[in-house]
């Protein structure tokens, strides 16, 4: 068999709650590694507690990557994050080091490792327009007529998933294409020159991953999570935002039901069920996006640990 010359990289894939954090910290001490965050709350500052972050003490512990790149109020891309994390990948490599991808991010791995189509950019104008209309049709509105434009898309994206729906309906205004047809067109571009192994953390039992989630919303309670969203909502750029719901930060999981909260839509306990069935929603649409990657290898890290550490030594030099 002839010599790959590519860098190794190892990516921690799975659904929020599935232990991805621990065992890159784990293995990145051990092996030598950097970890490169693939995670689209992370690269925002000031989410720290609600999305989970690793901790001050964890960052010292290993470098980490892509981490608090942008204020809540800003816009990150995914294209923007597949050219900074190939920059950081370089980097490590070069020092010698090994990355460690780690994250669930469907989007952001897809644009790193596979590119994205040269599709039209952001219309503030655009996406205005979708809003004003999910206002008065709903979303659920906007994603059945995406289905009439284009199935594909609309099998992928959940009924719910506004951010995702209104993309897709902008791409196509905009270009008169559908979004699938620009990413058919992605399909032919030069992928990550990087030798990946990729690995699926996920509870086989769907149960155990609930009680995770519930566990980590809790402690993520105890741990200050209401008075770090008070922060963010003392911040100017936000208190003056006419729209701050809308903003990608916030959409994040937990934080706009925990603005909400504030806000005195609903009391605390109907808070926490908010939180944690949101929470749960991700984890079933990163499970089924995480499907479709057909050269992964899938591992439920509570009983598989021992598979887990013969797959990386497989794939590692000596």
């Amino acid at each position: 068999m002839s010599h790959d010359p590519r860098p190794l990289a190892i990516a921690l894939m799975g659904p929020t709650a599935s232990g991805k954090t621990a065992l890159a910290l784990e293995w990145a001490q051990r092996l030598g590694g950097e970890i490169v965050s693939v995670d689209s709350a992370l690269v925002y500052r000031g989410l720290d507690i609600g999305a989970a972050k690793p901790t001050r003490a964890e960052q010292v512990a290993v470098r980490h990557h892509m981490l608090d790149l942008r204020d809540p109020w800003q816009t990150y891309s995914a294209a923007e994050f597949a050219t900074d994390a190939r920059d950081a990948l370089a980097d490590i490599v070069a020092r010698g080091r090994v990355p460690i991808l780690a994250g669930g991010t469907g989007l952001y791995f897809h644009a790193l490792l596979r590119g994205l189509a040269d599709m039209p950019e952001a219309d503030p104008g655009t996406r205005a327009s979708i809003e004003a209309e999910a206002a008065t049709r709903g979303w659920a509105e906007l994603h059945a007529e995406l289905a009439r434009i284009d199935p594909d898309a609309a099998a992928r994206i959940h009924a719910t998933d506004a951010q995702r729906i209104q993309r897709a309906l902008e791409v196509f205004r905009l270009s008169g294409r559908t979004i699938s047809a620009w990413r058919d067109d992605a399909r032919g571009r030069p992928r990550l020159p990087f030798r990946v192994l990729k690995l699926v953390l996920a509870p086989r039992d769907r149960a155990v991953l609930h009680q995770r989630i519930e566990q980590r919303f809790d402690a993520m309670l105890d741990g200050g999570f209401l008075d770090e969203v008070r922060r963010l909502r003392a911040l100017p750029e936000l208190q003056g935002h006419p729209r701050p719901l809308d903003l990608p930060a916030l959409r994040a999981v937990g934080y706009r039901q925990a603005w909400e909260h504030l806000d005195g839509d609903y009391a605390a306990g109907e808070f926490r069920d908010r939180g944690i069935f949101a929470t749960r929603q991700l984890a079933k649409r990163q499970l089924t996006w995480l499907r479709g990657e057909l050269d992964a290898r899938w591992f439920d890290p509570q009983h598989e640990r021992a598979a887990l550490e013969a797959a990386l030594r497989l794939f590692l030099p000596a």
